[in-house]
């Protein structure tokens, strides 16, 4: 079954994306993430030295953090700075349990 793509920069709900602006680089980004994650599963089907592994993984995560937190900027500036002020609560109560669920992973 095909499912119908929404249109660049729009979300399923037909709101725009705080990252719109930005989704290209952020597609760049983690494209490489994805390779850096093949990269270590090679590292350990070649039984690399178990630091090396490790020392990949923080990369990885490090690098995912810094995508977390553009993302998290986006959605301040875009959805509560710029968005509707009647939702500024909710949103601002979303961006903070993601904040904190970002925090705790470590």
């Amino acid at each position: 079954m095909a499912t119908e793509e929404a249109p660049t920069g729009v979300g399923d709900d037909g709101a725009e994306r705080g990252y719109t602006a930005t989704k290209d680089d952020l597609l760049k980004r983690l494209r490489r993430l994805e390779g850096q994650v093949r990269g270590v599963e090679k590292m350990v089907a070649e039984d690399r030295y178990c630091i090396d592994v490790v020392t990949q993984i923080t990369a990885i995560q490090a690098a995912l953090d810094k995508v977390a937190l553009g993302l998290l900027t986006d959605h301040a500036n875009h959805c509560i700075i710029g968005g509707d002020p009647a939702e500024a609560d909710e949103r601002t109560e979303e961006l903070m349990a993601a904040v904190r669920r970002l925090m705790r992973h470590g």
